[in-house]
């Protein structure tokens, strides 16, 4: 590869002129004419290298193609039909836009054809280890049927990225496009992690630089795909334009703006992506989006108890289904993420093969499919909250149905529930980094000195702004559902948000109304509240002004 050094040996004295020359190479190296355009209906008429197309045109790519963005969500939301293979081509695409934008903008970073390919191949594979229904499986199915295993779709993710390497023969391909390996494999794969493989990095700069790809000077590159340190990176802006657009929900976040004043500063020892002092606004506005679209789509009761029974299902299904992997192998739902020949067959189309089966032993699985196609779901019973300073613990998720099943309300109850009838669904609201403000991680320049760095607090912004940035969600269902075991199930619950001092439930005075009075705090009325009609108070006003005139006439 051409470097500065040949250049100069070559007799180009000037460095600026030695600039303009690699960064000429680098535009016809990454701009070649056998690039191919892709219609997207979120970022238009966008063009992928040949290499990236290479890459797209595989069997563990085209395999995206059959699994959801939002997994069950599309149950409710019918707009919700899209895959992780068209997010995969405009994440690469945003990749690509985010790294020029900074190599044209900042020759002296010296980013190569090299560098802007190898975020791209990043982008575009970042999700290729995923399971059916998206995080469904690696949330929900994985955890229950491998629970001595700690697995996560980005681990599958580097698996499938060296298969699909070896079985189509594209270390040649990827050489003759001026990659150096296996350094920058390398490299792509600690991009699709988002964390090192071997070390473990502060983020100071004042450690030993824990990756292998590239070297400290171009760290801000690892900032692009899948940012660990603020959270702002290309994925996320992607699946809010595509996921609002096909949810119908508004999306509140411009990221061509952050492209426009996208700027890799010196912080410490090290360099980060930055952007304007005055775009912090929208950058709460980014992850304020993130915290609506998880509300009203991710988390939605209704997608939340479909996912349940989708992943019930399917750990029923698992023993029972055969999935052919290398050698002939025979691997099941759970076993086939040991190997990638038989994870490539596994998509959300194992919801049609169970529900189409023929076999016996699969009739209990088929029977809670055909239910989530005729909605006769579990029935939802509430929804409450725990304090900040009592949220519940991970070790104490699973011993929840059986502490509401364990409640005895003051009331008589006509049936009598198990912890098998309940569902229990702990859901984490935050804005990605837990209680931290994610803000705080990010670095801003002034118009006045772009190359010195400065950091926002949040009272620097706004008065408006959340105080706390992590919130517990306890969702509750009863899997059955005649109105006798729905009544139980519903005051067992509001009497063990008592015992627990968690929030009322919202419909609590309607489902309960001889229990929610016992909790005092509950029905302390709200002094700024006003529930009174004007009318009524003026009429009132009028009436006492009425009597106390009549009472001075008898004074």
């Amino acid at each position: 590869m051409l470097t500065q050094r040949d250049l100069e040996k070559a007799g180009v004295s000037i460095l600026g002129d030695r600039l303009k020359l690699i960064k000429c190479i680098n535009t016809l190296w990454q701009n070649p004419i056998d690039a191919k355009v892709f219609n997207d209906p979120i970022h238009g008429h966008i063009e992928m290298h040949p290499l990236l197309v290479r890459i797209i045109d595989t069997p563990q790519f085209q395999r995206l193609r059959f699994i959801k963005q939002l997994g069950g969500v599309y149950f409710v939301y019918p707009g919700a039909s899209h895959n992780r293979f068209e997010h995969s081509i405009g994440v690469a695409h945003l990749a690509g836009q985010l790294v020029k934008a900074l190599c044209g903008r900042q020759p002296e970073l010296q980013i190569n054809h090299r560098d802007i390919l190898c975020v791209q191949i990043a982008g575009l594979c970042h999700d290729l280890g995923h399971g059916p229904f998206s995080h469904l499986f690696d949330g929900k199915f994985i955890p229950l049927t491998r629970k001595d295993l700690k697995w996560k779709h980005e681990d599958a993710s580097l698996a499938m990225f060296d298969h699909l390497i070896d079985t189509n023969g594209l270390e040649v391909v990827l050489l003759s496009y001026g990659l150096v390996l296996p350094e920058d494999v390398k490299f792509i794969k600690e991009q699709i992690q988002g964390r090192p493989t071997e070390g473990n990095g502060a983020g100071d700069g004042s450690e030993a630089w824990p990756y292998k790809g590239r070297t400290r000077e171009k760290g801000f590159l690892y900032e692009i795909v899948a940012n660990k340190r603020s959270g702002i990176d290309v994925d996320k802006w992607d699946y809010f334009a595509r996921d609002c657009h096909h949810l119908g929900i508004r999306n509140n976040f411009d990221f061509e703006r952050f492209l426009k004043f996208a700027r890799v500063c010196e912080v410490g020892k090290r360099k980060h992506i930055c952007t304007r002092d005055k775009e912090v606004g929208d950058l709460y506005n980014m992850f304020h989006t993130r915290n609506t679209l998880h509300r009203r789509a991710y988390q939605h009761r209704v997608g939340n108890i479909i996912g349940c029974m989708i992943t019930e299902a399917m750990v029923l299904a698992d023993p029972h289904i055969q999935i052919s992997g290398a050698g002939g192998k025979i691997y099941t739902i759970s076993t086939a993420i040991d190997d990638m020949e038989a994870y490539t067959k596994l998509t959300d189309n194992i919801f049609e093969q169970i529900l189409y089966s023929s076999k016996p032993e699969l009739w209990e699985a088929r029977k809670i499919l055909n239910n989530v196609l005729c909605r006769r779901l579990y029935k939802w019973i509430g929804q409450t909250q725990p304090a900040a300073e009592a949220m519940i613990e991970q070790e104490e998720f699973n011993e929840l149905a059986n502490q509401i099943a364990a409640v005895a309300p003051s009331t008589s109850l006509e049936v009598k529930l198990g912890p098998e009838d309940f569902i229990v669904n702990v859901v984490q609201m935050d804005y990605g980094m837990a209680e931290k403000d994610p803000i705080n991680k990010v670095r801003f320049y002034c118009k006045n000195n772009p190359n010195r760095t400065i950091k926002i607090r949040k009272d620097q912004v706004s008065q408006l702004l959340p105080e706390r940035f992590t919130e517990q969600l306890i969702q509750v269902y009863c899997k059955k559902s005649d109105d006798q075991s729905l009544q139980a199930a519903r005051k067992q619950f509001v009497q063990w948000c008592i015992n627990r001092d968690f929030t009322k439930p919202r419909d609590g005075d309607i489902v309960a109304p001889e229990l929610t009075p016992l909790k005092p705090d509950w029905n302390n009325s709200d002094g700024d509240s006003d529930d009174s009609d004007p009318w009524d108070e003026l009429q009132s006003q009028r009436q006492a002004n009425s009597h106390r005139s009549l009472a001075k006439a008898f004074d």
